[in-house]
């Protein structure tokens, strides 16, 4: 028993400690710290690895540069040089940098780089110009073989030349031995520059018959940088449109809610701040309209779209620097603080309008013209506007009025806009002007009220009663003509009087005032009274003279 209960003891203790044991001692686990730490230690060991290459590098080159004997080998390992020097410096500071831990800008004061304006404008340009270069690299080439052959073909032809003029003087050099020397060693180096120049010339005609051969044509080339920009952009110019979309939902979204919850913003007529207010919420559209596809570029390290937005946005400031003043009166005029101002009088195209609405679109009215038209802001900019008084003119009708024009034409007005005028005639025909030659008609509106003077003349020997009797007799004869023939509801005075007296009658005129729903019946009215007359001069025995015309002759001495 004492045997058994020892050998559980020893399992309990094994079953219970020995996994610790064995955990403790053969799996150890490293921890964040000694991750980070060998990471470091495996930086820092390749970097010396790349610094050891370098130095190497740069010894090999100062030994070069020592034997160096031509100036164009030593101005090239002399760039050589400074450029592995560059890369060691660059190491020197990423090694430090990495073993400390540290931002080594705190300690070390680097010298600021002056800020040059062509250095910037150049490596903005840089990423178009490259994928410029990319395109037309086909083109620059092949533009460069055919510099290259005419040039080479043309010291051929000279080498050539001379190549003959020495041959010509070998052949007739005779005995002269150290001429012969000199010009047979003359011969053999221009033999040499005759087939250094012919070499390169066959070089440069047969790479530019590869290049023509392999040629495109332009509208292939163009269907393929196009597929090939697309593909390699068209995501980002993609994820820049549907953020444009975005914005401008946003914005409209956000335009509704500040109509929802801020009554006043919604107004016909605004005040100051709630126009201000429209304001700033137009410019942060368009200025996030602006700079998020720039971003999206960006974050995308895009940097020939990003360069390409940098410089339309370049662009529209400059043009924005030409036109300030204009726009700086537009928005005077939007927030109802410039020279032209809501519900006040304005004179625009030959007609007066009242400014009914001021916005980026504008709306002008002619409340008797019953006409409106919408004008951009900018239209606005040059006029001036007044408050306008209650009994201001601003038409001289209205539609379905009756008018009578300069020219004896009679009418009712059918349509009016800000361009023509359209009047039907008694019996159906129509007739338009254009408003302006309307308004220079001096329309008369028959509509409101209207008064018809008619005269009629009676003889001489009447004048004893001409100026009272018969006065009285006429009205009294014409109103009861008007009231037997249903006129007398729109009768709104009538008079007979004297006018004057004519050579052969005595003149009397009739007066009388309608009412304007009449203004249709203006000429019927008017023979009408006319009528009145000849019946009441018929009744009373009144005599009607004619003009009579007596011609004397003149007897000769």
């Amino acid at each position: 028993m004492s045997s058994i209960r020892l050998w559980l003891i020893v399992f309990y203790i094994s079953l219970f400690y020995m996994p610790n044991l064995l955990w403790t001692d053969e799996v150890t686990v490293p921890s964040q710290a000694e991750k980070e730490l060998n990471d470091t230690l495996a930086s820092l060991d390749a970097i010396t690895q790349i610094k050891l290459s370098l130095t190497k590098k740069l010894n090999i080159l100062r030994g070069q540069l020592k034997v160096a004997v031509t100036d164009s080998e030593k101005d090239y390992l002399r760039d050589e040089i400074a450029s592995v020097e560059e890369k060691l410096h660059s190491i020197d500071t990423d090694f430090e940098t990495i073993a400390t831990d540290i931002d080594l800008s705190v300690i070390k004061s680097l010298p600021e780089k002056k800020f040059n304006l062509q250095n910037e404008i150049v490596s903005l340009l840089k990423p178009i110009v490259e994928e410029l270069n990319h395109v037309t690299k086909d083109v620059r080439k092949k533009s460069k073989l055919r510099e290259k052959i005419a040039l080479y073909k043309e010291k051929l032809e000279y080498a050539n030349k001379a190549l003959e003029s020495i041959n010509n003087l070998l052949e007739h050099a005779g005995k002269r031995k150290q001429l012969k020397k000199i010009l047979t060693s003359k011969k053999a180096n221009w033999q040499q520059q005759v087939s250094f120049f012919e070499s390169q010339y066959q070089s440069a005609s047969l790479q530019l018959k590869k290049l023509e051969e392999a040629e495109v044509p332009f509208t292939v080339s163009t269907r393929n940088y196009l597929k090939q920009f697309f593909q390699e952009r068209g995501f980002y110019l993609f994820q820049a449109f549907m953020l444009i979309v975005f914005i401008l939902l946003l914005a409209q979204f956000s335009r509704t809610l500040m109509k929802r919850f801020i009554p006043a913003f919604s107004r016909k007529q605004r005040s100051f701040r709630m126009r201000l207010l429209d304001l700033f919420h137009r410019l942060i559209t368009i200025i996030l309209l602006i700079v998020g596809p720039m971003l999206v570029f960006y974050l995308a390290e895009d940097w020939v779209l990003f360069s390409l937005s940098i410089l339309l946005l370049i662009g529209v400031l400059w043009t924005l620097r030409m036109t300030i003043p204009h726009y700086w009166s537009q928005i005077q005029l939007f927030l109802n603080i410039g020279s032209v101002r809501e519900g006040e009088r304005i004179f625009l195209e030959g007609l007066p309008w009242r400014v009914a609405v001021i916005n980026v679109f504008c709306t002008l009215e002619n409340p008797v013209a019953n006409i409106r038209q919408r004008v951009p802001i900018r239209d606005l900019v040059n006029l001036k506007s007044r408050p306008c008084c209650g009994d201001e003119p601003w038409f001289p009708c209205a539609k379905g009025d009756w008018v009578i024009l300069s020219d004896g034409i009679r009418g009712k007005v059918v349509g009016i806009s800000h361009e023509l005028v359209k009047l039907v005639q008694r019996g159906g025909a129509h007739k338009t002007y254009l408003t302006t030659e309307f308004l220079a008609l001096s329309p008369l509106n028959l509509s409101v009220d209207f008064r018809i003077k008619e005269t009629i003349g009676i003889a001489y020997h009447h004048q004893a009663e001409s100026t009272n009797i018969i006065l009285d007799k006429l009205k009294e004869h014409i109103m009861r003509r008007i009231q037997e023939e249903g006129y007398a509801d729109d009768l709104l005075n009538l008079r007979v009087e004297f006018e004057y007296a004519n050579t052969s009658s005595l003149d009397l005129v009739v007066i009388a005032d309608f009412e304007g729903r009449m203004g249709d019946l203006y000429n019927r009215l008017r023979r009408a009274i006319q009528r009145w007359c000849v019946d009441a001069c018929t009744e009373n025995n009144w005599e009607i003279p004619f003009t009579q015309i007596t011609l004397h002759s003149v007897n000769d001495d």
